[in-house]
């Protein structure tokens, strides 16, 4: 599946503030997450915290299929005008895509109803990603596990509802396990979590984490299914 419209929602802080981060990611996080998404051939615009509307307007959500959310240390600054955008046309069918802290996000939390806190530590920890669902599209050319050699640490409880699925689960060197990669689906739109991704680690560099991005904006893109009606209706059958 090609020419899937992706917006890429950065919130664009770390990388103007912080010189470790702007060595890892020069062009900012969304230009790394937009490589290899343009490569599989999908149409990706990308929109940042401080452009009005946070680049996140009617038409610029009515013109995509996937939004990807990246954001950490700013998410009360996220209009809740921009959020209601959001999630209502997530309930109409686009994708959303929530990348590591985005956890936090406002987006995040009220799509889930519940507060997604956990346990969490920056200390260079190897992480190992098992996929639990092989069968699962998000799933799809990767090996059984693989391994990002210095990340931020995610541990259970993760507070959130019971995913639809789980795809990837998480260990950590220091002994924590997490679960880095669920679906959910909310009205007619698809929802993956993906947890790697700390700003100063340089995560989205890697071929395995490329190929999930790519394959859960595929997953996650509006499928041509009914738009159900609801209220009042009809009688579908003839009465005698």
């Amino acid at each position: 599946m090609t020419g899937i419209r992706v917006t890429i929602w950065n919130e664009f802080r770390h990388e103007q503030r912080d010189e470790a981060v702007r060595a890892v990611y020069p062009d900012g996080i969304h230009a790394a997450l937009a490589k290899p998404l343009s490569e599989a051939g999908m149409q990706v615009r990308s929109a940042t915290l401080d452009e009005p509307d946070h680049g996140l307007n009617e038409a610029v959500l009515n013109d995509t299929d996937v939004l990807v959310w990246w954001g950490h240390v700013a998410h009360d600054e996220v209009q809740d005008a921009v959020v209601d955008r959001v999630i209502r046309r997530v309930h109409e069918g686009m994708g959303l895509v929530v990348l590591h802290s985005g956890h936090f996000s406002k987006v995040f939390q009220r799509l889930m109803g519940t507060s997604c806190n956990l346990r969490w530590r920056e200390e260079d920890e190897k992480e190992r990603l098992f996929v639990v669902d092989p069968s699962h599209p998000i799933a799809e050319g990767l090996p059984p596990y693989f391994e990002l050699p210095n990340e931020e640490t995610y541990g259970e409880h993760f507070d959130i509802p019971v995913p639809d699925e789980i795809v990837l689960l998480s260990w950590f060197s220091g002994g924590d396990v997490f679960r880095s990669g669920v679906t959910f689906r909310r009205g007619r739109g698809k929802i993956f979590y993906f947890r790697p991704g700390h700003e100063t680690y340089p995560t989205y560099h890697d071929a395995n984490v490329q190929r999930v991005l790519v394959n859960a904006c595929r997953w996650a893109a509006p499928t041509n299914g009914p738009v159900p009606v609801y209220g009042h209706a009809p009688s579908l059958e003839a009465r005698g």
